[in-house]
């Protein structure tokens, strides 16, 4: 595991949890992959507030996780094993 702060929100985890079969308990271990890939995401970035993309080996896939920073604390939105996500990372990461 990281040595970051995880923070989120319970109601989204339990929907996460619903739709795509996975917590952010466990999206926390895509940050501990060291060839993790963080991007900017243009397309949710607000002028208050930066989003981002954690594409990070978990088990034997690629997790996608949907976070942000907030004082110092990655805040987690969202996670699965997608396809572009696993795309990117193969692509980044040369591996």
């Amino acid at each position: 595991m990281s040595k970051e702060s995880f923070e989120w929100n319970p109601k989204k985890n339990a929907a996460n949890e619903r739709k795509h079969g996975i917590s952010f308990f466990e999206a926390q271990h895509a940050f501990s992959d060291p060839h993790r890939v963080i991007a900017k995401d243009i397309t949710h970035s607000t002028k208050r507030e930066d989003r981002y993309f954690c594409f990070g080996k978990v088990s034997d896939g690629v997790l996608t996780v949907r976070f942000t920073y907030r004082n110092d604390i990655i805040r987690i939105f969202g996670a699965g094993y997608w396809r572009k996500g696993k795309r990117i990372y193969d692509r980044e990461t040369k591996i």
